[in-house]
């Protein structure tokens, strides 16, 4: 009986890196949790327990912090591509998978070397390399976000097992986390002409928008109304993919002690919860 072996990957996961600037008065901070996964001519590693053709992940994590300093942080996705150029360029490896959180900081007024822990959501970034192939990938997750109203949800299939009420007026809630991926036809990964910082921003401000300014009929209506902003914001992606867990709040009975409830006092249920996905790309 023979066997093939396939999808041969190692690497060094979360490797905590943090850089400061401090070419100017005021410090820059970059605080990433990257993971390297190197794919190539590994076979005898696995049959054999032949190690010539291995990168040690211990390799790998140094090369992070070496990279780190020799070529800064100024996006994730930017030190990604850094990473991957050096990979591309060993032997053996013939293709990688990258990827970075990134955790915001926020300097305070006081001066220009202190900071506080903000923003709730994570920044991600992915490189995946394929010979001379280049993907970029980025993304956030665990953006929490609520509306008060302009949502609702009615028109659905009735049958013998369904007890939800149908709503015109509703509370939304969800964590939103999002992936989008760069076409990279529209630059040069090796040195790109894109500013990942100010692309991520703007479609962080586009997915809140919409979700602000989306009356709601269903979930799926504002993800897609989100996707869509996104790829208005930012040309440069070819698609993004999103998913949101319904965070439901139920009405709370409050007649059992004498009192009416407008639409004001909830509880708010964390499982189980409504998972709903969608891919938005250019047509």
């Amino acid at each position: 009986m023979s066997y093939a072996l396939s999808d041969l990957q190692h690497g060094k996961a979360e490797c905590r890196l943090v850089t400061v600037d401090r070419a100017g008065e005021q410090h820059l901070l970059h605080d990433l949790n990257v993971t390297t996964q190197l794919r190539g001519d590994f076979a005898a590693a696995y049959t054999e327990g032949d190690n010539s053709h291995v990168h040690a992940t211990d390799t790998q994590k140094n090369t992070v912090y070496a990279l780190a300093r020799e070529h800064g942080v100024s996006s994730p996705e930017a030190f990604l591509l850094a990473l991957a150029g050096h990979w591309r360029a060993q032997p053996w490896v013939t293709g990688t998978w990258l990827r970075a959180e990134q955790f915001a900081w926020e300097r305070l007024p006081a001066n220009g070397h202190s900071f506080v822990r903000t923003g709730q959501e994570t920044r991600t970034a992915v490189v995946e390399t394929d010979g001379e192939a280049t993907t970029v990938s980025a993304g956030l997750s665990d953006l929490v976000v609520l509306k008060s109203t302009g949502s609702e949800f009615h028109g659905f299939p009735r049958d013998r097992y369904t007890t939800l009420a149908e709503t015109d007026d509703r509370i939304l809630a969800t964590s939103v986390t999002a992936t989008w991926r760069y076409d990279t036809d529209t630059y040069d990964t090796d040195t790109p002409g894109l500013d990942f910082d100010a692309a991520y921003a703007a479609v962080r401000t586009a997915l809140l928008d919409a979700f602000a300014g989306t009356h709601s009929l269903a979930l799926q209506q504002t993800i897609h109304a989100m996707g869509a902003a996104a790829l208005d914001a930012v040309p440069e992606i070819a698609e993004i993919h999103i998913e949101c867990p319904n965070k439901h709040h139920f009405l709370v009975d409050l007649a059992p002690f004498g009192l009416d409830n407008p639409g004001e006092v909830f509880v708010a249920a964390d499982r189980p919860y409504g998972l709903i996905s969608a891919t938005v790309g250019r047509a």
